[in-house]
C-alpha cells in the first residue's frame, strides 16, 4: 500500500530541513570565528613571549657589560637563566650569625645598586619589571644545632633578617623621590633559609656558596599572557 504525504507534512519535514541547515551554518560560522580568535590569541602570546625573551637578552647584555669588571672582584656571579646576579662570598656579606651588613658589602651595595637599577628603569626595560627580588639564602647547617629541622627555622629567620636589612640599606641611599616610590613598589625581600642550596658536582651540599644574598628580576611576562589567557 502506498503511503502518500500530504502537503502539509512534506512542508512541515522542510521547514525542519531548512531549520536543521540554518543551525548548522551558525555553529560552523560560531566555530570558524572562535578558531580565529583562538588563532590571534595564541600569535598574541606567542608574540609577548618573543618581546620578553628579546628583553631579558638584552637586560643581560646591559648588566653584563656594566658589570663585567666588578663580577669577580665581588665574588659575584650573572646567572643569564634566572636573571639574576649572586653575590656568593659569605665572609664579605655578613658576620656568621648576624643580619648586619659588613662594611665591605656596604661598599660593593653603593656601588652595585645605583647601576644597577639605572638599567632597569630605562624606558626600554622599566614597563616590563614586575619585580626585584632580594633573596637570601644559607646553608642547611646551624652552628651548636644537630636537629636539620631546628636549623631549618633559625636560618630562615636569619635569612629573613638578612634581606630586610640589605633592603633598608639601598633605599635608604635613594634620594630622587620619584625612584625611590618606584624602587620600593618592585623591591621585596625574601628569606628563603636552606631550601635552595647550591650543590656540587658530587651532589653534595657546597655549603660556602649556598650562603649568598642575590638580586633576581621577574619581568611581567607571565601575568600578561595569564591576562589573555583568561580573557579567551
Amino acid at each position: 500500500m502506498k503511503i502518500i504525504k500530504s502537503s502539509k507534512e512534506e512542508n512541515q519535514w522542510m521547514s525542519i530541513s531548512d531549520l536543521m541547515s540554518v543551525l548548522m551554518m551558525i555553529f560552523l560560522f560560531i566555530s570558524i570565528v572562535y578558531m580565529k580568535n583562538i588563532s590571534l590569541e595564541k600569535n598574541k602570546i606567542t608574540s609577548i613571549a618573543q618581546t620578553y625573551e628579546k628583553t631579558q637578552v638584552e637586560i643581560t647584555h646591559d648588566l653584563k657589560k656594566e658589570f663585567a669588571k666588578n663580577l669577580q672582584i665581588w665574588n659575584a656571579v650573572l646567572d643569564s637563566l634566572t636573571l639574576s646576579i649572586r653575590f656568593e662570598n659569605p665572609e664579605i656579606l655578613f658576620q656568621v650569625g648576624s643580619a648586619e651588613l659588613n662594611e665591605h658589602f656596604k661598599n660593593i651595595l653603593d656601588s652595585f645598586f645605583p647601576r644597577f637599577i639605572q638599567i632597569l628603569t630605562d624606558p626600554k626595560y622599566k614597563k616590563y619589571i614586575e619585580e626585584i627580588r632580594i633573596e637570601g639564602h644559607t646553608s642547611s647547617e646551624w652552628i651548636g644545632e644537630s636537629s636539620s629541622r631546628q636549623a631549618y627555622f633559625y636560618n630562615m629567620e636569619l635569612s629573613q633578617n638578612r634581606t630586610r636589612k640589605v633592603l633598608e640599606y639601598i633605599l635608604s641611599k635613594i634620594e630622587n623621590e620619584d625612584l625611590f616610590h618606584w624602587t620600593k613598589s618592585k623591591l621585596t625581600a625574601n628569606g628563603l633559609s636552606s631550601s635552595k642550596p647550591i650543590y656540587n658536582n658530587d651532589k653534595t651540599e657546597n655549603k660556602e656558596r649556598s650562603r649568598r644574598v642575590e638580586f633576581k628580576i621577574k619581568t611581567n611576562a607571565e601575568k600578561q599572557i595569564t591576562k589573555i589567557i583568561k580573557q579567551i
